[in-house]
């Protein structure tokens, strides 16, 4: 169905959300029709962070909002749904709008098989009545649920429309580009050529298919790299765990601004922490580029500032990759936590590819090498 007539039926004056490839056509029209406005379009930094959110647009003007996320982030609003929202606490009625990756029976990457299967069960879990729209699904369908919807809403309960592949269209183009001039592909085969065999962990999306193809060109192994091809926000954790428990061993994490964004509180258990082998890079153009482009705050805070008053003992933003080389050798020597943000264009190459070993093949090849590396404490 069009976009526009899912809006008009839906008839909210309110939406926040994180962008979702599968939504880019709901994220394209509520950006050509509002941008960013606080008053009728937020994208926040993590699920839950929209769910509060829209619940406190509610109680504000009684009207009724709406989150829209990738069913990844089914995850992420669970706490606020089960314990702020539900008819047994404060009974505060949205509309959820979900993009189903990993739809069983259809093709997807493995990150989304699992939540994929268990997406419209975990909403009706959460007494979140839901309906699938697909491609043949129509107007007047869609318009006899929002009916019964809007009367499970009145009793202050939760609704949801699951959206299939390729079932919303007409959306309109938007441009999304920054003034930046580093391309993100590049910058990470520099931080792959300083890293050596330093294992890096990388985040999910375009950055770790980038690290990926980087050293498929290079003819190097893939058991330098973990790919958090899922669990946005998680990377630096993971590297911190294992930081501490490879304490002679230097260990990279490349993140990116969305990342860092939908859970920031890692970057305040990693500067309590400092571990003193562990580079932060962050590549921030600004952008949920890898879902489409939509903009993230990121653009508009002191990262740098954000990083040193968690207590990471050094933290630099860098614009060209002369002051990138720079930062990345004086990194593995200063036997610091460092931060090393680094201000990337928005964009990618067309045929990007994706990995080619799967996920539980990346795990135990990382594994393994760890292994080999410096001893445990």
């Amino acid at each position: 169905m069009k976009v526009e007539k899912l809006v008009e039926i839906i008839g909210s004056d309110f939406y926040t959300g994180v962008p979702d490839s599968q939504l880019k056509a709901l994220c394209n029209y509520l950006m050509a029709t509002y941008g960013i406005d606080p008053h009728h379009h937020v994208i926040a930094a993590n699920e839950g962070n929209c769910t509060a959110l829209a619940a406190g647009y509610h109680l504000a003007t009684g009207k009724i909002p709406v989150v829209y996320m990738q069913n990844s982030g089914e995850g992420n609003i669970i706490n606020p749904v089960a314990s702020l929202l539900n008819d047994k606490v404060y009974a505060i009625p949205i509309i959820f709008v979900v993009g189903w990756r990993g739809e069983p029976g259809i093709h997807d990457e493995p990150q989304h098989i699992y939540q994929g299967e268990v997406t419209v069960k975990l909403l009706e879990d959460m007494d979140i009545k839901p309906f699938v729209i697909g491609k043949d699904t129509t107007d007047d369908e869609v318009m006899t649920v929002m009916k019964e919807f809007r009367n499970v809403l009145a009793t202050g309960k939760d609704v949801a429309f699951v959206i299939r592949k390729g079932a919303l269209t007409d959306a309109p183009k938007v441009e999304y580009k920054n003034d930046n001039h580093m391309i993100r592909e590049e910058i990470i085969k520099h931080i792959v050529k300083a890293s050596g065999e330093d294992p890096i962990v990388s985040t999910t999306g375009k950055a770790s298919r980038e690290l990926f193809e980087t050293r498929a060109a290079n003819g190097q192994s893939h058991k330098y790299d973990f790919l958090t091809v899922g669990s946005m926000g998680h990377s630096s954790s993971i590297a911190l765990g294992i930081a501490i428990n490879k304490p002679e061993q230097r260990i990279w994490c490349v993140d990116g601004d969305g990342a860092v964004l939908m859970h920031m509180g890692s970057m305040a258990v990693l500067g309590s922490n400092k571990p003193k082998n562990l580079v932060h890079v962050v590549i921030n153009n600004g952008a949920h580029e890898t879902v489409g482009g939509m903009p993230t705050v990121a653009a508009d805070i002191d990262l740098v500032g954000v990083a040193k008053a968690c207590g990471y003992p050094y933290a630099v933003s860098v614009d060209c990759f002369e002051k990138l080389d720079k930062e990345l050798e004086a990194a593995k020597e200063r036997g610091e936590l460092s931060l090393i943000e680094v201000k990337c264009s928005i964009g990618a190459r067309e045929d990007l590819g994706r990995p080619t070993t799967t996920a539980l093949e990346n795990k135990q090849y990382f594994m393994e090498y760890l292994k080999t590396l410096s001893r445990e404490k």
